[in-house]
């Protein structure tokens, strides 16, 4: 491990204006270097859906929030796959939650808090008994000088005394490193880091370190340059500071679609957490979603012993308690997300669903693969929609060549003879089937 110290440049900021010039998109800059892979052995996920994802919609009650962690501890699973949650303490409705989500006694995932470094904030987290906090420590020069108005050194040390007072109470504190992939990667983020790892073996505790992606500029591409490459920052820490994969986690925004890539890319370069929402809420464009997050992580380790159908219990939850209507598009939670329009997939489909559909969607989120009948869904799309709707198997199915389909399928293009561009719905297309398909339904 390098001694690195603090810049000397820190006393006036460095914007990074290479890079970040504010009056056109972010530079993605490539210097050449290529770091190895070094996927920890241990990859899990923590969740901030009541901190970072409350701060982006309406509040949860505390009926909602414990309900909702009911659900995040199924989610888990027997490894505990989600590892923690953090909590807001500041009002008496968030302390009131964290009260009622404590009485469950869960393991997982373990109740966490989130402070500013101020000195009264670490009295809400002894008073609520609370192993483990997250601890806001800005990074970047347009936080420590532009919004706090303070220069590294004076940063560095309004931080670490707060670092040491949790030490000292024996709570373990997890510095959030805001605005990382738009700091000064050795002249700041390194140096802190070494105090960090310094505190933390002169206690005996644990300190851990959140990268947070605040504005989304992080990115995977190889050769990319700091402080935007996930697997260079990630590089960076491990070999100049000695801090441990377990020890760090990644947080990411999705202001430049990369918010999932990023996350994998935080797992595959040594970072054992990866932190997110359920359904991304977050600031802006939202944080890496949890559900994402548990797919990539099943495809990474092989893992299976999480019961996946939660996701859309999670979903279920969000559109009915909630009033949240979920984008339709929207990957494994949305309502189109495996229904098919085109019929000649929904042909396909019929022959052997694997052809257009990405898993067991019945079997995972018990969300059995669609197909949606307008004009364009043909008779293999009418047929596949009977045969679903009805729970018709083997022999009993319905065959897109029966002459009831093919008179069904003409009701359906007759009804967009006058310029309707909606799917039929289930209750239009039932109608029909009785119709012209009533041997199906027994008097």
């Amino acid at each position: 491990m390098n001694n690195v110290s603090i810049s000397p440049a820190g006393l006036e900021p460095n914007l990074l204006r290479e890079q970040f010039s504010y009056d056109r998109p972010p530079l993605i800059a490539f210097d050449g270097v290529n770091v190895p892979m070094d996927r920890p052995d241990d990859l899990f996920i923590t969740d901030t859906t009541f901190r970072d994802g409350q701060q982006a919609r309406t509040p949860y009650t505390v009926r909602q929030i414990t309900e909702l962690f009911d659900l995040l501890h199924r989610l888990s699973g027997p490894k505990g796959v989600i590892r923690q949650t953090e909590f807001f303490l500041y009002s008496e409705k968030d302390r009131q939650a964290v009260r009622a989500c404590q009485e469950r006694g869960y393991e997982f995932p373990e109740i966490t808090a989130w402070i500013r470094a101020v000195a009264k904030d670490f009295q809400l987290v002894k008073m609520m008994e609370i192993r483990e906090t997250g601890i806001l420590t800005s990074c970047s020069d347009y936080h420590i000088h532009l919004k706090l108005g303070l220069n590294r050194e004076q940063a560095m040390e309004q931080y670490l005394s707060v670092v040491r007072s949790a030490l000292d109470a024996g709570i373990h504190p997890r510095c959030h490193l805001e605005d990382v992939t738009r700091a000064d990667v050795y002249g700041f983020v390194v140096p802190f880091v070494q105090q960090l790892m310094r505190l933390s073996e002169e206690s005996g505790i644990s300190v851990k370190v959140r990268l947070c992606d605040t504005m989304g500029y992080g990115v995977s591409y190889p050769g990319a340059s700091l402080p935007r490459s996930v697997p260079r920052l990630l590089h960076a820490l491990r070999t100049e500071t000695g801090i441990a994969s377990s020890q760090l986690e990644w947080h990411g925004h999705n202001d430049f679609y990369k918010v999932l890539t990023n996350a994998a890319t935080a797992w595959l370069y040594g970072c054992s957490g990866v932190n997110g929402t359920l359904l991304g809420f977050g600031e802006r464009t939202g944080n890496t979603p949890i559900e994402g997050l548990l797919f990539e992580y099943m495809g990474l380790t092989g893992d299976t012993s999480v019961d996946t159908r939660t996701v859309t219990e999670i979903a279920d939850y969000f559109e009915r308690e909630l009033g949240y209507s979920i984008p339709p598009m929207t990957p494994f939670v949305g309502k189109s997300f495996n229904v098919t329009a085109a019929g000649i997939h929904a042909d396909g489909i019929i022959k052997n669903e694997e052809i257009y559909n990405i898993f067991d969607t019945d079997r995972l989120l018990n969300r059995p693969l669609g197909v949606l009948v307008t004009d364009k869904a043909g008779t293999a799309g009418v047929a596949h929609w009977v045969n679903r709707y009805l729970k018709l198997s083997g022999e009993k199915r319905i065959d897109k060549r029966s002459e009831g389909v093919q008179a069904m399928y003409e009701w359906v293009v007759a009804q967009y003879g006058d310029g309707r561009t909606t799917s039929l719905s289930d209750e239009e297309l039932l109608g029909a089937a009785r119709r012209y398909l009533p041997g199906l339904f027994p008097a």
